[in-house]
Order: structure tokens, then C-alpha cells, then sequence
């Protein structure tokens, strides 16, 4: 069993990057953006709707004040302001999924967010702050050995480790930075076997030629690449055919 998650609502006003409607049929749970690094109120709203219709869990994705770099930029927010943020972009989902009959289930961090708190103990202390302050004791989506999981499971909150079909990985079992080649896996092909290979054996493939310890309960499958429909359903009926059930990890 394991959950299949895509980042979902990345749009804002006329701008549109992720096949919400179409992905929402393939994957269990959705990250959705929160208005920091994408999403608007009418994104957030219709996503949230549209995911409580298909009983897709609702995630908070949130990430740092970065509309013009997709959050994908380096920043350094002092811990009391981002965990002040983080809190802000929960409560402002959390509107649009009650509204729609559901809640938010989760939350999970975004892009340099996401990658500085792996190892930035401060800035995973701070995005754990804002989930507490936020209130619901929601879990926390992360990559496995991140001191973001660590400092989740210190205050008490469930933390989730999660594991991508579509990216590169390091020796260290972290993910390739997206500057360096290989940091996104296109091939189809190449996707769907690493996520055979998290879902079945725990490990993914290096740059090196090596493996890595990659155990999660989630599978994130990216929205924002192109043909990325095409290979979520891939990815999810290969899973299917190999006796792996996709269930939402938090409801």
C-alpha cells in the first residue's frame, strides 16, 4: 500500500502550470499550493472542491513568499516570521477545504523549503512551529532522514516519509538539485521503474550507478513536468498490476 501525491493548484489569475482536473483522477492525495509560491483564492477554492468530489486528501503545500521564483529560490526567513507564514497558508486552505465538505489532512513543504529543511535544523524547526501553530496536529510530509521528519516526530506531530518517482537521486539519498543534470527523470519508462522500485523494494536508483535506501509512505508524482497525466496514470497502473494498493496516507 502506499499513497500516490502531486503538487496540484500551481496557477495564478490567467496562469495555469498543472492539470488539476485530470491529475485529481490518478493521484490519492493533493498538494496544494497556498498562494506563497503559486495558487490564488479561486485556484485554491475549485482545487479543494474538485478534491473533496474525488475523496483526494487535501494537503497544505506550503512554501517560502517566492511568487516570482516559484518558491524555488534560495531565502533565509527568521524562524518566528516563517513559522508565522507557514501558519498563514494553512489556515487560508483551510477556508476552501472546509468549505468543501473536507480539511486539510497534511501539510508538505515546497521546493527550496522542502530541500532546506532536510538539513537546516532552524528552518525545520520553523515549518513545524507553523504546522503546531496552525493547530489539528497534522502530519508532515518529508523526505526520509530530514531533520524536518526528525523535528516533526520531536513535537509530536506524525511525520511521513516520502519518496519521487520523477526526480533524481544523490548517494546520500537526497534529491539531485534541479540546476544539475539528471535532477528531473522525463523517460517514462525510467519513472516507472523507480516507482516500482520505492513501492517494492524501499530503494532508488543514483547518478552513480549505486542504490539508496528510499522507504516512504508516500510517491510523489510531479504535475508540473510535461505529459505529466500521461505518466501519473502510468505510474499508477503499474503499481496496480503489482499488487500495490494507493490509498491517502491521512484523511
Amino acid at each position: 500500500m502506499i499513497d500516490l501525491n502531486a503538487d496540484l493548484g500551481e496557477g495564478f489569475g490567467r496562469w495555469e502550470l498543472t492539470h488539476d482536473e485530470a491529475l485529481l483522477s490518478v493521484v490519492s492525495s493533493a498538494n496544494i499550493a497556498c498562494g506563497f509560491h503559486a495558487g490564488d483564492p479561486p485556484t485554491m477554492r475549485r482545487v479543494c472542491a474538485r478534491a473533496a468530489e474525488r475523496g483526494v486528501a487535501i494537503g497544505a503545500q506550503v512554501a517560502y513568499r517566492d511568487l516570482a521564483g516559484f518558491g524555488r529560490r534560495a531565502m533565509d526567513v527568521p524562524e518566528d516570521e516563517l513559522a508565522d507564514e507557514i501558519a498563514y497558508q494553512i489556515g487560508a486552505l483551510r477556508v476552501f477545504a472546509e468549505s468543501a465538505g473536507a480539511r486539510v489532512a497534511y501539510v508538505k513543504p515546497h521546493g527550496a523549503l522542502y530541500n532546506r529543511a532536510v538539513h537546516d535544523e532552524g528552518q525545520a524547526r520553523a515549518v513545524v512551529s507553523g504546522v503546531l501553530l496552525a493547530g489539528g496536529g497534522l502530519p508532515v510530509l518529508g523526505l526520509p532522514g530530514s531533520l524536518l521528519l526528525r523535528a516533526a516526530e520531536e513535537a509530536g506531530l506524525p511525520a511521513v516519509a516520502e519518496a519521487f518517482a520523477d526526480r533524481g537521486y544523490t548517494a546520500r539519498g537526497t534529491l539531485v538539485p534541479r540546476r544539475e543534470p539528471g535532477a528531473v527523470i522525463h523517460e517514462p519508462d525510467a519513472v516507472v521503474s523507480q516507482a516500482l522500485g520505492i513501492a517494492l523494494h524501499g530503494s532508488v536508483a543514483t547518478g552513480d550507478g549505486g542504490r539508496v535506501a528510499a522507504v516512504a509512505r508516500s510517491l510523489c508524482v510531479h504535475g508540473d513536468t510535461p505529459g505529466a497525466v500521461a505518466l501519473a496514470r502510468r505510474v499508477r497502473r503499474a503499481l496496480a498490476e503489482a499488487g500495490v494498493r494507493i490509498e491517502a496516507f491521512a484523511r
